[in-house]
């Protein structure tokens, strides 16, 4: 142990420093250790089950509506805002790119508050916070005694060849990473964000993503929480072959649910883990909590829920593949199904599962493909009768949202009659384009093709 604290005191002090809470200290302090041990957080497809079956919310009818109704008012929306889109090649954040109707992310969720008179909380990064809440500005909080976000914290990044902390003088920003939204638990708590929920008569929180509009409050839903008792209940989604690299639901010797991420899965385990008829669903990311039970599990735990580690591994400089190797230990928030007593999953519809991360989800988001309601909820299009909308654009060309907006500067085209679109090459959109069909557009030449407004492509 004495070795431990000495290889600790350099974190310790760098964290110190950064005015970090000494819970968030200690529970870095915790994952520090089990890095030091050996363990890498993979769960051996030996240790677990798959899921067969699950409740179903298209198979709940209205029954709960009613009650679900009645507990609006007891309700809070809490938005997952930490990401910068840096992936898109953007550096604010993502939730404040323009998707529907000229609208942002934000602006969509602000409004769906509005409409249903349940308020909403960001949990922020260092990062988003200044601009997210710049935007809010136009908008008030539906109850006043709430405020409008709460902050994610920030742990170092471990050098992969000395388990210290890593120094990259280039851009001391990069040497902290976000410790997974695993820590929204802790985060509410040193906040005091829970406990003035709870304060306020706040009793159950709907957590979910900022890009994902598909993912916004249920009624029904909401209404079969409360009824079931459930503590904890996680939103899962059918798996299908776009999702083989993703998590998984799965099930403990001893019945208890968990979360497999990709990162948790052995290599000699990997065919397993990409089975998605053997483990069938997957995490939307959705997850309803009882405010109360929360409160309770953290004072149980001694505010550290030790939830299932993941190392990720990666380059200090995610944009410099030749900058040093560092471990970042993160966790997820949905693996607290794994600690809650009485957590619980239900199937939903993929339709609840529509995020933003890359330029292709966003031409489809953008698209007629999806429309926003009266009541600012994202759906499918009723009037497109075809199945899921596949994109695949040129990474070389629409990876970046600047390029991307310039490939398509007079708005997107028409998908109702579209299935598939696949892009090679460099193309530019004209306005009121259709397609319909299968189309794959590939341009071979080394300059940039135009497609004339009011184009019909038909395949």
């Amino acid at each position: 142990m004495e070795n431990f604290d000495k290889m600790f005191q350099p974190f310790k002090e760098k964290m110190q420093k950064e005015n970090l809470p000494g819970l968030v200290i200690d529970t870095f302090r915790y994952y520090y250790s089990l890095l030091l041990k050996g363990e890498s957080g993979t769960i051996p497809e030996s240790t677990i089950s798959p899921v067969d079956s699950l409740p179903d919310l298209e198979n709940l009818g209205s029954d709960y509506f009613e009650t679900g109704k009645d507990n609006l008012n007891s309700t809070v929306i809490i938005k997952l805002n930490g990401g910068l889109g840096t992936s898109m090649g953007l550096n604010k954040a993502k939730s404040l790119l323009e998707v529907k109707n000229k609208l942002t992310f934000l602006d969509i969720i602000a409004k769906q508050s509005e409409v249903s008179n349940v308020p909403f909380i960001l949990m922020n990064s260092f990062n988003t916070k200044d601009d997210s809440l710049d935007l809010l500005k136009k908008y008030t909080q539906v109850d006043e005694k709430l405020p409008v976000d709460f902050l994610q914290h920030k742990i170092p990044k471990i050098d992969k060849k000395t388990l210290k902390p890593v120094e990259w003088n280039a851009n001391p920003k990069l040497e902290w990473c976000p410790p997974g939204h695993g820590e929204i638990y802790i985060a509410m708590h040193i906040s005091g964000i829970l406990e003035l929920l709870i304060a306020n008569n706040y009793q159950y929180a709907f957590i979910s993503n900022s890009d994902n509009l598909g993912s916004f409050l249920d009624v029904n839903l909401l209404g079969y929480f409360v009824q079931s008792g459930y503590s904890f209940l996680m939103e899962v989604a059918d798996r299908t072959e776009a999702d083989r690299k993703g998590g998984h639901l799965a099930r403990l010797k001893n019945g208890q649910l968990i979360l497999r991420e990709s990162a948790q899965c052995p290599d000699e385990d990997l065919p397993e883990f990409q089975n998605i008829n053997k483990h069938k669903y997957f995490n939307t990311n959705n997850i309803w909590i009882d405010l109360k039970a929360l409160q309770n599990v953290l004072k149980e735990k001694k505010y550290n829920l030790k939830l299932p580690m993941i190392r990720n591994e990666k380059n200090v400089d995610p944009r410099d593949h030749s900058s040093p190797k560092v471990y970042q230990l993160e966790t997820a928030m949905g693996s607290a199904i794994s600690v809650f007593k009485g957590a619980s999953a239900i199937r939903v519809p993929r339709t609840r599962f529509a995020p933003v991360k890359t330029t292709d989800d966003l031409l489809a988001v953008r698209s007629d493909a999806y429309i926003l309601t009266d009541e600012f909820k994202l759906i499918p299009n009723p009037g497109r009768k075809l199945g899921k909308l596949f994109i695949n654009l040129d990474k070389k060309y629409y990876k970046k949202v600047e390029d991307f907006e310039n490939r398509f500067p007079k708005g997107v085209p028409s998908f109702l009659e579209c299935e598939e679109l696949t892009v090679k090459g460099d193309v530019k959109f004209g306005g009121n384009i259709k397609l319909a069909g299968k189309i794959n557009l590939v341009n071979n030449t080394h300059g940039q093709i135009s497609i004339a407004d009011n184009e019909k492509i038909i395949r």
